[in-house]
């Protein structure tokens, strides 16, 4: 990673043309219906100027900040997944001719470039492409992540349900980027100590004009990321939990998540990381045209473990117990890593708020049932 560098907003304004003028589609964060959410950026006041979020368990709300901030939130239910791995793709179609059934060639996705991927994320892509690039290539995937570019931007906001320090991923960006900012907002001084972790990054650092960070700069974002760090609002004790959770398929407490638990799929869909998924196939009246589609599916579903007799895992209790072994425990066993990357998205959005950290310390506070 080079030397720090620093950006003013204009400076930030450059890069995102840059992004533009070498053919990406530039996605960032932008405020819609209530909530931060990825969109299309044309220059910096697309981002969330002014604006943060406040999240608890099963509330988020935005909120009028009182500086001009642009990066001064946490992170909103949107990922990047939802570009690189999307809800609903053709994977394959084909038509019938005179000659057999002619496969039609893949559409080509954009070139993405996105602009304030947090830490979390950068962990999250990083664990997708395990999934999907690991033993066997995911068409679909892979042609969107050829070529991705990554801005990303240093947490200085932890929100109420973030845990990435107990996780390793943040609130600092170590790697998996192309550049990394870290936004300084401190009286009328409002700049962006910038760094390239590749040299296109660092190509496009010179193109926007950044120049090298003073001292006193780059020690001001070091310090708001020491801040940060210490202002988590849940932690997640990770010691031997792996083999905790291997031991306690049949620990009374998964019955009281279930009462509570809607099994809705709404932590299913926030995380980014979970990647299941049904394939569908189709065809026209004619007979002459089918497609196969693949939609996101969630192991809350009633239907997603359905095998002849019935669905393998019925109740709520054991829908809920398969997502979060599997997301921090089975994972390590199939790719080597954790499937939770401590966003807190799950925590959030759950409409009755159950909290996978507080459960975990359940399990841990009672292991002696086992």
């Amino acid at each position: 990673m080079t030397p720090a560098q620093v950006l003013d907003r204009a400076g930030l304004d450059r890069l995102i043309e840059a992004l533009s003028a070498r053919g990406y589609r530039v996605l960032g964060p932008t405020v819609s219906d209530g909530a931060i959410v990825y969109g299309d950026l044309a220059s910096t006041s697309d981002l969330p100027v002014g604006w943060t979020d406040r999240q608890e368990p099963a509330q988020y709300r935005l909120e009028r900040r009182d500086d001009e901030a642009l990066f001064g939130y946490v992170v909103g239910p949107q990922s990047p997944k939802t570009r690189l791995h999307p809800a609903e793709v053709v994977v394959w179609s084909g038509e019938k001719t005179a000659q057999g059934f002619a496969m039609a060639p893949p559409a080509e996705p954009p070139r993405y470039a996105f602009v304030g991927v947090r830490p979390c994320e950068l962990a999250a892509i990083a664990v997708q492409d395990r999934v999907f690039l690991g033993h066997e290539r995911d068409a679909v995937y892979g042609r969107r992540r050829e070529g991705l570019f990554l801005v990303a931007v240093n947490c200085t906001e932890p929100g109420g349900t973030c845990f990435c320090s107990s996780m390793g991923t943040g609130p600092a960006a170590v790697d998996g980027f192309d550049v990394v900012l870290t936004e300084v907002v401190d009286g009328r001084d409002h700049y962006f100590t910038a760094a390239a972790g590749s040299e296109r990054g660092a190509e496009l650092l010179v193109e926007a004009g950044a120049t090298e960070a003073k001292k006193g700069q780059a020690k001001a974002a070091a310090g708001l990321l020491e801040a940060a760090a210490g202002r988590m609002g849940r932690s997640l004790d990770t010691t031997g939990l792996a083999d905790l959770l291997r031991q306690a398929l049949e620990h009374p407490h998964w019955q009281e998540v279930a009462k509570r638990c809607l099994t809705c799929a709404n932590c299913t869909l926030v995380c980014p990381t979970c990647f299941c998924s049904n394939v569908e196939d189709t065809t026209d009246l004619s007979g002459r045209r089918a497609e196969r589609v693949r939609r996101w599916d969630s192991c809350f579903n009633f239907e997603f473990s359905l095998i002849h007799g019935g669905p393998h895992r019925a109740s709520p209790a054991a829908r809920y117990r398969q997502w979060m072994t599997h997301k921090l425990a089975w994972w390590f066993d199939q790719f080597g890593t954790s499937g939770c990357v401590g966003c807190g998205r799950c925590i959030t959005w759950c409409p009755v708020g159950i909290d996978i950290t507080a459960e975990a310390a359940a399990i841990r506070d009672n292991r002696e049932v086992l």
